[in-house]
């Protein structure tokens, strides 16, 4: 019998579109990371893509960047890490306009799926464990669990307790449902909009962070085989989580005094407003605000949006000064004080917006 006859038929694995030269992709001009190059591209940090693998033998990853050693996997049939590994890290190449949020940052490869793509609470956690036990300063979950489990969220609270940023995706595709660790305290869980601003998961709830690009968009694709390969259009709202952990290494590198929780801090503190102007169960606190989330000038210990400021404390809304840093940090380190105003007021009580006003601080709409 021949072997075609007789052998069962392997994945079809993922294929690049081909090599993109069209404008700057949208999602890539809504963060522009550009603008912060000159500050940082997100170098001494390592940011583990925990989901189906990244094919090392795309050539828009720099020599070195994507970490061997055990747990690490260079290939990816799937597709789906290889092109959230592009999102945080691809460095930018005369033969494309498509470039990573933190092409300084390293890459740590960890698949943890089954073949058929689904994801088991506990081989995730031993993935997480494993980022930990190398050192990640931000873990992405670019590919979350359907179910929560004990070892999981003990795997949650380690990498926060070793100061590690967790960001996963809100990517439920059933109403109702939710995605693990995003929905675990202490992870930032993300959402995803269009080019429009609206958004495009399934998945809602309090827990969620903040939002980010996950339609319409260009990344890195596996099965390049050495060359500078793209993947476009796609449409998946795992993928928006990839901008915002880009964004957290930026922040680290530039900020390697903040704990991982305060990283959360900022980037919920800075991001867009919805329409609404407080929490939205599906674009969280707002859009990620990349250049806000790095250079915005705030206190220590400044307070989360909707977080309960004690009484008699003003220190959430009152703008910090700027930390001695690098020359060149000066001129592009701050943004303006309304906008930081507007984005602490969000995350105090009404009392404490009162007493701030009493102190002649004014937030972005105020009424004579």
């Amino acid at each position: 019998m021949p072997a075609s006859a007789s052998a069962a038929p392997g994945p079809q694995c993922a294929n690049p579109s081909g090599t993109y030269t069209g404008e700057v992709p949208w999602g890539q001009r809504q963060v522009d990371p550009a603008r912060l190059w000159p500050l940082t591209r997100g170098e001494g940090q390592l940011v583990a893509v925990i989901g189906t693998g990244v094919d090392g033998q795309n050539a828009q990853f720099a020599p070195g960047q994507l970490e061997g050693g055990p747990g690490t996997e260079r290939t990816d049939c799937d597709g789906r890490g290889t092109i959230a590994a592009g999102i945080v890290g691809a460095q930018p190449a005369a033969s494309t306009t498509f470039a990573g949020i933190a092409p300084g940052a390293r890459l740590l490869p960890i698949r943890y799926t089954a073949p058929d793509g689904s994801g088991d609470p506990r081989a995730l956690a031993g993935a997480i464990d494993a980022a930990v036990d190398r050192h990640a300063s931000v873990i992405l979950v670019a590919v979350p669990a359907a179910f929560d489990s004990p070892a999981l969220s003990g795997a949650v609270s380690r990498a926060r307790a070793e100061g590690a940023v967790v960001v996963s995706a809100a990517a439920a595709t059933e109403q109702g449902t939710r995605t693990y660790p995003t929905a675990t305290p202490g992870v930032l869980a993300v959402g995803s909009v269009n080019p429009a601003g609206e958004p495009v998961q399934t998945e809602a709830g309090d827990y969620v962070g903040v939002a980010a690009p996950g339609a319409e968009l260009v990344s890195t694709s596996a099965g390049a085989g050495g060359a500078v390969a793209h993947r476009w259009p796609v449409t998946d709202p795992g993928l928006a989580a990839g901008y915002v952990a880009g964004v957290a290494a930026l922040i680290r590198s530039y900020h390697p005094e903040l704990t991982g929780d305060q990283v959360l801090t900022r980037l919920t503190l800075t991001a867009h407003r919805p329409p609404s102007g407080g929490h939205d169960p599906r674009l969280g606190w707002g859009v990620v605000d990349a250049y806000a989330a790095v250079s915005s000038t705030l206190p220590a210990d400044v307070a989360a949006p909707g977080a309960v400021v004690p009484a008699g404390s003003g220190a959430a809304v009152a703008p910090a000064a700027a930390p001695a840093r690098r020359p060149a940090d000066v001129a592009a380190g701050t943004i303006a004080l309304a906008g930081v105003a507007a984005a602490a007021a969000a995350g105090v009580t009404v009392a404490a917006v009162r007493r701030a006003r009493r102190r002649g601080w004014r937030p972005s709409r105020f009424t004579p």
